[in-house]
């Protein structure tokens, strides 16, 4: 088959945003020249039309990915169920390949496509390059979904068949002769028409702290294995050390797939990684993502509904100027504040923080979760449907598998147990920088003299608490004994 007969294949990346283990790509690579695209839906994606933050990566992601791929990207706006059936005519492709996602609008838009270009007897395929373990095929005995993380993972995953092994990426790419004279459309052209950058420049510290793209991925891989990943168990719940791989917006994005995390943690310990309680621990935290993804996937409600429907009838409560406070980090509460700050100013947040804030959000506040959940997902770099809504509900106690209602988060304890000596909260907090470690946590119980030698004046320098914490905590305790009882 000579150059010009080649089979044309145009390669939609989505959520893959990287060369190697790429399986979609490789697959049409090894046909013939290839078409790359990458198209912003902006009419199906619903109230799950990304952040700002996401925008912000997935501009930066999308330039290094089209310097990859010689600036031969073609980036589109609107919907992809036109703009592909176009493009099939315009460039007269013969197959059309892409790597899943598993939201439920992208599920259902691509299925759409697909039985289009069927139909039009245009080639469709698409493979998994962002799971371990498809989540059609993990089931219990019975035919049904687990709804148990533990279970799932133990007896549904690890005793099934291992994970693929990642793929190289293509020796070479034969790109499309014709592209080249729609350049105005292609590389960086097409994605700064896009226009995913903030109108305020509030990314000033984000650009200088994150690197979008594979090899920030692979670096940042690199630095966890190095220096963090055998001592996750022990290190991951300190949010002023570096104990956590920083990896979930470069997976959520497919800079790096789970599948090269995956091997490249159990490369440290070939054999055994099962055995060192970090390298477990680690692992068991990439079975979780895949849990929220399995449930997303089977329950497609969960970002909208409670998982469990007895919390439908539970009392949450409306209250703009509490969940402003939250917000801004303007609660009183220091762990919550600099855990909120930290979001702002990042991009990102421990995860350990963000359960605390979570818990403050929906216990000590009683504000409905879906308002935490969408706060997070339009500050969040990483802000992912699967994990974000289901992280949400486990906290609320109305998820799957989810923590009891009855365990409310103390901030104060948590701060005192995670950040003891207050790194944390001086570093998001500076105007609490000079006090004694004593009263880091709980400000409002330092004596007046001290507070002056401080140079902090509670509710002016630093909010007093807007909420009572013992108080709150037997009033959520209370909403959930009345919503049992009905």
């Amino acid at each position: 088959m000579t150059d010009s007969q080649q089979a044309t294949t145009l390669v939609w990346f989505r959520q893959d945003l990287r060369i190697s283990d790429n399986p979609a790509l490789l697959h049409a690579c090894q046909t013939g020249k290839i078409l790359p695209i990458y198209i912003y839906d902006d009419v199906n994606a619903g109230e799950w039309q990304n952040g700002s933050a996401s925008d912000w990566w997935l501009h930066h992601s999308l330039m290094s990915l089209s310097t990859s791929l010689n600036d031969q990207l073609l980036v589109l706006r609107g919907d992809p169920k036109t703009l592909i059936p176009e493009l099939v005519t315009q460039y007269q492709a013969n197959q059309v390949v892409w790597n899943r996602c598993y939201e439920p609008w992208q599920r259902e838009r691509d299925q759409l496509i697909k039985q289009h270009l069927k139909q039009s007897e245009i080639e469709a395929k698409s493979f998994n390059a962002s799971l371990l373990w498809e989540p059609m095929n993990v089931l219990k005995k019975d035919g049904t979904p687990y709804r148990v993380f533990t279970p799932y993972y133990r007896k549904g995953c690890l005793m099934a068949a291992p994970p693929r092994m990642p793929v190289e990426a293509p020796d070479q790419i034969n790109f499309m002769d014709s592209l080249k004279s729609h350049q105005e459309f292609a590389g960086s052209k097409g994605i700064e028409a896009l226009k995913l950058l903030p109108q305020i420049p509030w990314d000033t510290t984000i650009a200088k702290i994150w690197s979008p793209g594979e090899q920030g991925a692979k670096d940042k891989l690199s630095v966890f294995i190095k220096d963090a990943a055998t001592e996750y168990k022990a290190q991951r719940d300190f949010p002023a050390i570096s104990g956590t791989s920083n990896l979930s917006p470069y997976l959520h994005f497919g800079e790096i797939s789970i599948n090269q995390v995956w091997y490249a943690i159990h490369s440290i310990h070939p054999g055994h990684a099962f055995e060192n309680q970090g390298l477990d621990c680690y692992l068991s935290e990439l079975g979780w993502r895949e849990f929220s993804y399995y449930l997303l996937y089977h329950f497609p409600h969960l970002p909208e509904q409670n998982f469990q429907p007895k919390f439908d009838r539970f009392p949450w409560r409306s209250d703009s100027s509490a969940l402003k406070a939250w917000q801004q980090g303007k609660t009183g509460i220091p762990i919550v504040d600099a855990g909120m700050r930290e979001l702002w100013q990042t991009g990102y947040m421990h995860n350990r923080v963000r359960m605390i804030v979570a818990s403050f959000l929906v216990k000590n506040l009683l504000i409905h979760w879906r308002d935490g959940e969408k706060w997070f997902w339009d500050c969040l770099l990483d802000a992912d449907l699967a994990s974000n809504s289901a992280s949400w509900q486990w906290v609320a106690g109305s998820g799957a598998d989810a923590a009891p209602y009855f365990r409310i988060f103390n901030p104060v304890s948590q701060g005192e147990k995670f950040d003891k000596d207050g790194e944390y909260v001086k570093t998001y907090c500076p105007e609490l920088s000079k006090l004694p470690t004593k009263y880091i946590h709980k400000p409002w119980e330092a004596p007046e003299s001290l507070l002056t030698a401080s140079g902090l004046a509670l509710g002016k320098d630093y909010p007093k608490p807007i909420v009572d914490l013992s108080a709150s905590r037997k009033r959520a305790l209370d909403a959930f004994a009345a919503t049992k009882e009905e």
